[in-house]
């Protein structure tokens, strides 16, 4: 008899184990939505099967030019299931200053950006957005802990929607290494 509830209690913690098992973290960017420049919600699993490049970016930075690169690279493969999304912050010597509204005249104006620009947002410290929470911490994303080091890092995201490769804020966004893993 004691068996018999023994297996039976066996099998009932097994069925709820295997009933109760916590799902698996979604260690995509399609989770995530956020607003835009002009206030509208922009979903990232829009971006499905498409390979995409977050950046992180100022106007008022010794790097704010890369905006013509990204801009230039946005242009030539969008077509071929690439793009570019901007995330203005004023995380690295207020070098981003602005409201929404002169964020993307800026870009309009300075650069011809059409690519998405989203919403300013924090990309470190306690304050630190979900995207980016994602994009640093290995836990989230599934390949490795980072740290935004300046404006213009870039964050490639493969056509699944996993981050694939951090790049240097300080490399441009045209360097042969990114131009080859666009058109790999």
């Amino acid at each position: 008899m004691f068996q018999k509830i023994s297996l039976a209690c066996l099998f009932l913690l097994t069925v709820s184990f295997i009933n109760n098992k916590p799902a698996t973290k979604d260690k995509t960017i399609y989770q995530f939505k956020v607003k835009t420049l002009q206030g509208e919600v922009f979903d990232f699993s829009t971006l499905k099967g498409k390979k995409v490049m977050i950046v992180n970016t100022a106007s008022k930075c010794g790097l704010t030019p890369q905006y013509e690169q990204l801009q230039e690279i946005y242009t030539k493969y969008q077509d071929k299931g690439f793009v570019v999304v901007g995330f203005p912050s004023n995380d690295f010597l207020w070098q981003e200053p602005g409201t929404s509204e002169e964020i993307a005249s800026f870009c309009k104006v300075n650069y011809g950006v059409t690519f998405p620009m989203m919403e300013k947002i924090k990309v470190k410290g306690s304050k630190k957005h979900d995207v980016y929470k994602f994009l640093t911490e290995k836990e989230k994303n599934g390949l490795e802990d980072s740290s935004v080091k300046w404006n213009f890092q870039k964050y490639l995201i493969n056509r699944a929607g996993e981050l694939e490769k951090v790049i240097s804020p300080k490399t441009k966004p045209t360097d042969p290494e990114v131009i080859a893993w666009i058109e790999k």
